[in-house]
């Protein structure tokens, strides 16, 4: 019996075209620019961006199941945040490459085996950005390879202690909430994860 394959919604009465171009800034590795869009109706509008190199981030579990995380000050929100091990990628890197370096340079660890579980967009009102999400298990620790200029802690938290610190206002960073929402969904089954070993 054949099955009728379902067509893909027409967006066409959605979309915005670009009609003028204008860098506003660029810098070491945020490049921001004012666009002139002509609207689904017709009319015009401004649409203010960046541009962004994307992300990675890891969700590296440790032998006894608690997961590998970090503590950094970040400048913009002048809040220490609880997040899971992220960085962003070089021109031209490979993604699982990238993970694999942020995890050392920041945490020290090096993981045996790796799973690559999807993506997420954490600002898409104004950022290209992209984060892609990496679990890994079968940890070795080492020295860490931090940047210049970069300070942070690695400790280790329980699922149940990520998921009451997002309750309570603790954990607000939106790649980590999402890298839970994964998490939660990979250990009840749900979502299930293919490992390499690399």
């Amino acid at each position: 019996m054949m099955t009728e394959k379902k067509s893909l919604p027409n967006d066409s009465h959605l979309i915005e075209h670009p009609l003028d171009h204008v860098e506003l800034f660029k810098g070491h590795f945020l490049h921001a620019f004012r666009d002139q869009v002509r609207l689904p109706s017709g009319g015009t509008a401004t649409r203010e961006y960046v541009i962004h190199p994307g992300a990675v981030m890891i969700i590296a579990f440790l032998d006894d199941g608690r997961l590998v995380m970090e503590r950094q000050y970040r400048y913009p929100v002048q809040q220490v945040m609880i997040e899971f091990p992220a960085g962003k990628l070089d021109p031209g890197e490979d993604r699982l490459a990238c993970a694999q370096r942020e995890l050392l340079e920041e945490t020290g660890y090096r993981a045996k085996e790796w799973a690559h579980a999807g993506v997420l967009h954490p600002v898409i009102s104004y950022s290209t950005e992209f984060i892609d999400i990496w679990f890994a298990r079968g940890l070795t620790v080492g020295e860490r390879q931090l940047d210049e200029g970069e300070f942070l802690d690695v400790f280790s938290a329980s699922m149940d202690e990520l998921l009451a610190w997002s309750r309570d206002g603790q954990l607000t960073d939106a790649k980590t909430l999402t890298g839970l929402l994964w998490l939660q969904n990979h250990l009840s089954g749900a979502w299930p994860l293919t490992w390499h070993t690399v």
